[in-house]
């Protein structure tokens, strides 16, 4: 995946990130971004949005061989992730769409 697409979506989540703190001062998700997919091979990046104190994640990969998509799945921090992942055109993607994960996700 393009460096432009990584850089696009982390700037998606920064601004999702920063409203979700200030309007939900309980959720205050932890984003990671993880590049260790290609140190084994799997020519794709992942993030994750994490909620401590109800242990949800949420998983965003962006995968070379699926230019212009996004992958996500809804899980916990205590599990692994599935093969169950929901594609999702990065084009219709906002900081809107990731907000409404968040607190839809982390406060239910």
């Amino acid at each position: 995946m393009s460096e432009a697409a990584l850089e696009a979506l982390s700037d998606m989540i920064t601004e999702a990130h920063t409203r979700i703190q200030q309007a939900y001062e309980h959720i205050n998700p932890v984003v990671g971004v993880r590049r260790g997919m290609r140190d084994v091979g799997i020519p794709a990046d992942a993030m994750t949005i994490d909620c401590l104190q109800t242990r949800g994640r949420i998983l965003l990969i962006l995968h070379d061989e699926q230019p212009g998509v996004l992958l996500y799945q809804f899980g916990t921090m205590d599990a692994e992730a599935g093969d169950d992942f929901q594609p999702m055109n990065l084009s219709e993607v906002s900081a809107d769409t990731l907000f409404t994960w968040m607190k839809d996700y982390f406060s239910a």
